[in-house]
């Protein structure tokens, strides 16, 4: 099994260590502001009495607020990538700071500051000659809290297109690969680690010497040239990755187009299919924003300019954004949304690339032997017998489980959302009955479940499509031809071949599809 981990971690050696950098450099970016602002609020704070109460609090209220809830109420100010994410993870290191800040300015002796006073000292050089280096071991202790929390925060960054290692955690769940997912949570947990001892090198030696004392101290004395040329050694590289990531966030985006997916092989495939096709085909610069989350997500990053495109379906234009009823004949539905979307969104369907990639539902082929189940009316004879593990979208879309309630009068006896391809895991482990799938994914094959039929129609079409922001074509008109090349060439099996050979084969999605472009004389 090691052996295999390692193989697997040298053939991705590079987009590892480029995951790396990005998070070192968000992380980084979000402590560093959450120095600058909260160790100014927790002197200011021992300075007006009275607001203490409510700094801290609010504080303590941002600290109890889940990750992805104010990721998600972010993202509508700053749309997604960096930014977002930064502000998320400096909200969240802000606490420890402003609290051990305050509380190691407010508990130092009173006799020490009423000397200083009798001196001659001003405020502000008791702040500085005193008070901050008597406190400083508290400080830093806050700072090094905020620091190794944040580099496990950041993963969650590539939920909204940031990068960072987290992008091949998410990525693990989705395939259901556990090597891709120890492949990003390994390098994160040694970075947490490697934060917390720079900063505690850093920490020793900033500290005056006077408040050291017993092995600290001779150790820190014994030692302390090491210290000071290695932190100059590490600071002169953060420095330059802080520099790196600063150009690359405020440079290039000239010519640049933007692709967006969501969070599962499909979209990373159909995504780097696109990418390739453009960069292959144009001067265009091609930037890829993917594995965005749902689509709620990578929607609203669209509308608002932050993604130029991505490939959406139109059961989901017309169900789940337009709230529209379900239109089974899928010409009808793509006219309906092609309309819809051009009037009230000013966005542009491309052709259909040829797949349905509709919902439905899936059991072992054991469950489907035990209930006797071939089709969903079948299945919702003996719901409320079985546990459903469906994606969290899925639970919620009107199109899904709410509507399949009403549709079928199907009630399960419990339903688990879980995310991506974790729900193949607890179906295969037999922590759930049935699942929610996509025709089109590969898991079906490799874990060999059974589809049931959706006797009544249930789900609209979901046929596939690039969806465009109509000023990107307006700017760069030659990309709705390129994209067009793609239409009809992708079936159902051959989309659910593709999907396999990522979700199965481990496959990289930007291999599997540039080897597809190859072979369709699209690419050389």
């Amino acid at each position: 099994m090691l052996k295999e981990f390692l193989d697997f971690v040298l053939s991705r050696q590079d987009q590892i260590l480029k995951l790396l950098s990005e998070h070192i450099t968000l992380t980084i970016f979000a402590v560093l502001l959450s120095i600058l602002i909260g160790i100014p609020l927790g002197i200011l704070i021992t300075r007006i009495k009275k607001l203490s109460g409510p700094v801290i609090g609010a504080a303590n209220i941002v600290q109890a607020i889940p990750s992805l809830a104010l990721l998600g109420f972010l993202i509508p100010f700053l749309g997604i990538g960096s930014k977002p994410a930064i502000v998320m993870v400096f909200l969240y290191s802000l606490l420890p700071i402003i609290k051990n800040t305050y509380t190691g300015l407010t508990n130092i002796n009173p006799d020490m500051l009423e000397a200083s006073r009798a001196m001659g000292m001003t405020g502000s050089q008791i702040l500085r000659m005193v008070q901050l280096p008597l406190a400083l071991p508290i400080i830093m202790t806050g700072i090094r809290i905020s620091a190794v929390t944040a580099v496990g925060l950041m993963t969650i960054a590539a939920f909204v297109g940031a990068g960072g290692l987290g992008y091949m955690v998410f990525s693990g769940v989705q395939t259901v690969n556990n090597y891709m997912i120890l492949a990003g949570a390994i390098p994160a947990c040694i970075l947490a680690l490697l934060m917390d001892f720079i900063i505690g090198k850093v920490e020793g030696v900033v500290t005056p010497q006077g408040i050291k004392t017993g092995d600290r101290y001779s150790k820190t004395k014994k030692s302390s040239h090491i210290p000071k040329k290695v932190s100059a050694a590490i600071a002169g590289g953060l420095a330059i990755i802080l520099i790196a990531g600063i150009l690359t966030s405020i440079g290039g985006k000239k010519d640049t187009i933007v692709i967006g997916s969501k969070d599962f092989n499909e979209q990373l495939i159909l995504g780097n299919m696109m990418a390739i096709l453009i960069e292959e085909n144009t001067d265009l610069k091609v930037e890829k924003k993917l594995n965005l989350g749902g689509t709620n997500v990578v929607f609203s990053a669209l509308k608002t300019g932050d993604v130029d495109l991505y490939v959406e379906y139109t059961g989901t234009g017309l169900v789940n954004i337009m709230q529209h009823d379900v239109v089974n004949d899928p010409d009808e539905a793509y006219n309906i949304v092609k309309e819809y979307f051009d009037k009230n969104y000013n966005l542009k369907w491309l052709k259909p690339l040829g797949f349905n990639n509709t919902y439905t539902l899936a059991v072992t082929k054991e469950t489907a032997k035990k209930y006797s189940l071939e089709t969903f009316s079948d299945l919702a004879k003996v719901s409320d017998k079985l546990i459903l593990g469906s994606t969290i979208e899925f639970s919620t879309r009107p199109d899904g489980y709410p509507g399949l309630k009403e549709a079928y009068n199907m009630n399960f006896g419990d339903v688990k959302a879980v995310n991506g391809g974790l729900r193949y895991t607890a179906i295969n482990s037999g922590k759930s009955h049935v699942i929610d799938a996509f025709a089109t994914d590969g898991l079906l094959k490799a874990f060999d479940l059974k589809v049931l039929k959706d006797d009544k129609q249930f789900f609209p079409p979901y046929f596939a499509a690039p969806l465009v922001r109509k000023d990107t074509l307006n700017k760069h008109p030659e990309i709705e031809g390129i994209l067009n090349k793609l239409s009809g060439l992708i079936n159902d099996d051959v989309m659910r071949d593709l999907n396999y050979r990522v979700d199965k084969l481990n496959e990289k999605p930007e291999d599997v599809a540039r080897n597809f472009l190859k072979e369709k004389g699209l690419i050389k």
